[in-house]
């Protein structure tokens, strides 16, 4: 009988990723992007208390340009998802998986002590993980 091999979240995460301040508008916010490739913006913490929220390049193609909003006087915080929901490095990819589904999402940041250390996809999962597990 063969083992079952386990693939961790943290194993498959993207490890580059952009943590943005809410504030900033989405024409500062797409400036100072260092990670052009990503379909995701973290916004960061106000402060301990505060949770973590998310930006999908679609939210912006959404709220923003197909609005016809200006991306000059739209701030981060008016079309952020928050609270996030996010994974832990420690999970297994099927979970992971199960959990993204049923939420519906296509991605999550994940979060392991008390700071975002990563950023995962189903692409991710399937490319990287199930891949490794082949």
């Amino acid at each position: 009988m063969s083992e079952v091999k386990i693939v961790r979240v943290g194993d498959v995460m993207k490890r580059e990723f952009d943590l943005v301040d809410g504030k900033l508008t989405v024409k500062q916010a797409l400036l100072s992007m260092k990670h052009r490739e990503t379909r995701a913006l973290i916004v960061d913490k106000i402060d301990a208390d505060d949770e973590y929220g998310i930006v999908l390049i679609s939210d912006i193609a959404k709220k923003v340009l197909a609005a016809d909003r200006s991306p000059d006087r739209v701030n981060l915080y008016e079309i952020m998802s928050k609270p996030v929901l996010s994974v832990p490095p420690e999970m297994n990819i099927r979970h992971c998986a199960r959990l993204l589904e049923r939420f519906a999402i296509m991605r999550a940041p994940v979060i392991g002590e008390g700071r975002v250390q990563g950023i995962v996809s189903f692409h991710d999962l399937v490319l990287r993980g199930l891949m490794e597990m082949l």
